[in-house]
């Protein structure tokens, strides 16, 4: 399974939820007792926790994360590996994740764990990288992020774009289809610019942003030397424009919200 930290999960996850509507069919209000399946620092956790009466539970593989969400929530957490997961037989009445599945190896293995634990719903919130969006005003980060997400589509060793396909690990698992919903996580950087915003900008003119994903550009052929100097360049435009409150950019991410019942 892929690893992250703490700084990815608060880059990529930022504002995701300041609109619930796409949670409605999780029907929360109603629920009992909800696990949040690599819940990580506790993101989509805190959100189920605030919508619900019910109690909310986060496992994850990464203890270091979750001595994170420890640090941040309130929520009671255990160590537990989404394939494997510590828990009895119909121990919840939802068993839910965000971008968990792309992750994983073998990511039927870990629905079939949650349709275990669940006595009656199962949800799954994953992305479609292949469908984002990106717009800017600087002319080469919008062709850049295109090459470098098509390359590392091609090197990472899980299905990352797998989204819209959730429903057939559902229906694999024996679960029913009972919604399937589309959320765009939107995510705009205009004047004035927040400090994540200033951090961001700094981390792609240092070439910082794009290392992380060295191994998997590396694995799909890409000459990685070329595209992090010309990601640096890109960079510093994008520092320059800042510094001129010239710059903005969109990147929209869509999300597949789908929910069986077990």
């Amino acid at each position: 399974m892929r690893e992250f930290t703490p700084e990815y999960l608060d880059h990529t996850r930022r504002g995701m939820w300041e609109s619930t509507a796409a949670l409605s069919p999780l029907d929360l209000g109603s629920r009992e007792r909800i696990l949040d399946v690599g819940c990580g620092t506790g993101e989509l956790a805190r959100v189920l926790d605030a919508e619900t009466p019910g109690e909310v539970i986060g496992v994850d593989a990464d203890t270091e994360l979750l001595a994170v969400a420890r640090e941040r929530t309130d929520i009671p957490t255990v160590a537990g590996d989404a394939t494997r997961l510590p828990l009895r037989d119909d121990a919840v009445d939802l068993a839910v994740c965000q971008a968990l599945l792309i992750n994983l190896p073998d990511p039927a293995a870990a629905v079939r764990e949650f349709a275990r634990v669940s006595d009656d719903l199962v949800a799954a919130i994953e992305p479609n990288n292949a469908a984002v969006e990106v717009s800017s005003t600087v002319d080469a980060e919008e062709r850049l992020e295109r090459e470098v997400r098509e390359a590392y589509l091609a090197g990472v060793e899980t299905d990352v774009a797998m989204g819209d396909r959730v429903a057939d690990l559902f229906e694999a698992a024996g679960l029913t289809v009972v919604d399937r919903r589309t959320y765009r996580h939107e995510k705009l950087v205009e004047p004035p610019y927040s400090e994540p915003a200033m951090e961001s900008a700094a981390r792609k003119a240092s070439g910082a942003g794009i290392a992380e994903h060295e191994r998997e550009l590396r694995a799909a052929g890409a000459d990685y030397d070329e595209l992090r100097a010309a990601w640096r360049e890109m960079g510093r435009e994008v520092v320059d424009e800042m510094g001129e409150a010239a710059y903005r950019r969109r990147e929209v991410v869509p999300f597949e919200v789908t929910v069986g019942r077990v």
